[in-house]
């Protein structure tokens, strides 16, 4: 009888063993999934001729977009359901700072150090 608890109970553990196991496996393989298409996303973005220079938000919906599609620079407004083309823009008409473009990535690395920030001091929103 005691014998027989002992062997559910080494089931148990490895059964839960198991299932670690194969989580850690998934997790790793999502990752190194989303490292490759992420790449193979860069690389084939990259030498294009259209780059979104600046995004901004007018209302839920509706943007307004700096677009430099070969050497020309043009303003288009982007709604829900419609893409206006709004202007042409000379290089001397728009402020292109490379400092305060960060990359994605970037910023949701520093978003995860302060969550764990957080979550360290216990959670509290003294930080600014």
């Amino acid at each position: 009888m005691i014998l027989a608890g002992m062997s559910d109970r080494a089931e148990s553990v490895t059964q839960f063993l198991t299932v670690i196991l194969v989580f850690v496996l998934v997790l790793g393989m999502t990752y190194l999934t989303t490292r490759f298409v992420g790449n193979y996303q860069k690389s084939r973005l990259a030498n294009r001729n259209f780059e979104v220079i600046e995004t901004y938000r007018i209302t839920n919906g509706k943007y307004l977009q700096i677009v430099k599609i070969g050497e020309k620079i043009i303003v288009i407004g982007i709604g829900k359901n419609d893409i206006s083309y709004i202007c042409d823009l000379s290089p001397g008409d728009i402020r292109i700072d490379p400092d305060d473009r960060q990359q994605p990535a970037e910023a949701f690395k520093t978003f995860l150090e302060k969550a764990g920030r957080r979550i360290g001091k216990g959670g509290s929103d003294n930080e600014k």
